[in-house]
């Protein structure tokens, strides 16, 4: 019997899953606590330089090529700075403010019901 042997290959994936979606929800001014709900936690923050973090991601499909993505995050003042790396900061669709609007809704004149019939014969308000 002539078969060839099944080799079955794991993905590899290693470190942040940083996204262009991610990237694009980001803007200068925010804080790392900000920074740190859309990314997540950097995978690299250098104890004798707060003020940058490193998101790497490297990934291996099953045989295929390694793909290896990088951002990195320059903070002044706890705040978002700058980036750089694989990704570039896109631009979410803006909104547009309206003005509010007032609506005057008309009161409705109901007839009583058969509790407030029978309580306003004793006295009883509405």
């Amino acid at each position: 019997m002539n078969w060839l042997p099944f080799v079955y290959r794991l993905d590899i994936n290693q470190g942040n899953v940083v996204s262009q979606e991610m990237v694009d929800q980001l803007r200068p001014g925010m804080t790392k606590r900000q920074v740190a709900f859309i990314l997540g936690a950097p995978l690299l923050q250098d104890p004798f330089h707060d003020n940058r973090w490193d998101y790497l991601y490297s990934s291996q499909p099953g045989g295929e090529p390694r793909v290896e993505k990088r951002i990195t995050l320059v903070f002044q003042n706890d705040e978002l700075a700058g980036l750089s790396g694989d990704f570039r900061p896109g631009s979410l669709p803006s909104v547009e403010t309206t003005k509010d609007t007032t609506v005057t809704i008309p009161k409705i004149e109901r007839q009583k019901t058969l509790w407030q019939k029978i309580s306003s014969l004793f006295g009883g308000g509405d």
